[in-house]
């Protein structure tokens, strides 16, 4: 009887155990598919930032391409013709510099790219331990009614005693 009891009282701890491990990795599953969706907002954002930056990149080529006619086409007065070259080095500055963040933007979006790839393999990895956690504890459940079963067959054989 003590054995049975003994068995019981191990099977109800198991039994905790495993639901205990099947809420921490529902909890880590949970912070994991978060982590990706604030990784995909993030894609997002930079796949816009992207889109802006090709805009102002083709703005920036046109009215570099703009100025450089207007310079081929008219050989105006020497301080028009300065004052077009300034606007011209800027332009180019701009260019260089929206090249610029366009590449580190392509960077961080490469790089969260892979971080998205390897979140979802995570989240992949925690969905399956996550299922064998839960077969894990169905399987410790059906043993544990089995045993209550049987220890209720026991008691009702002793009382019939």
């Amino acid at each position: 009887m003590e054995k049975i009891k003994e068995r019981l009282q191990s099977l109800r701890q198991e039994a905790d155990n495993a639901v205990a491990r099947a809420e921490e990795a529902e909890a880590k599953n949970k912070k994991y598919e978060q982590l990706l969706l604030e990784k995909e907002q993030e894609i997002t954002s930079l796949n816009h930032k992207v889109s802006v930056l090709d805009a102002d990149l083709e703005k920036a080529e046109q009215k570099l391409a703009d100025l450089k006619a207007a310079q081929e086409d008219g050989e105006q007065s020497k301080t028009a013709n300065e004052g077009l070259q300034r606007k011209i080095q800027l332009l180019e500055e701009e260019l260089d510099a929206a090249d610029k963040n366009l590449k580190e933007a392509m960077d961080k979006l490469r790089q969260v790219d892979v971080k998205a790839e390897h979140f979802e393999r995570q989240v992949t990895r925690l969905e399956q331990e996550r299922d064998a956690w839960e077969k894990k504890y169905e399987e410790a459940q059906e043993k544990y009614k089995q045993s209550k079963a049987e220890l209720d067959e026991l008691v009702a054989s002793m009382e019939g005693l």
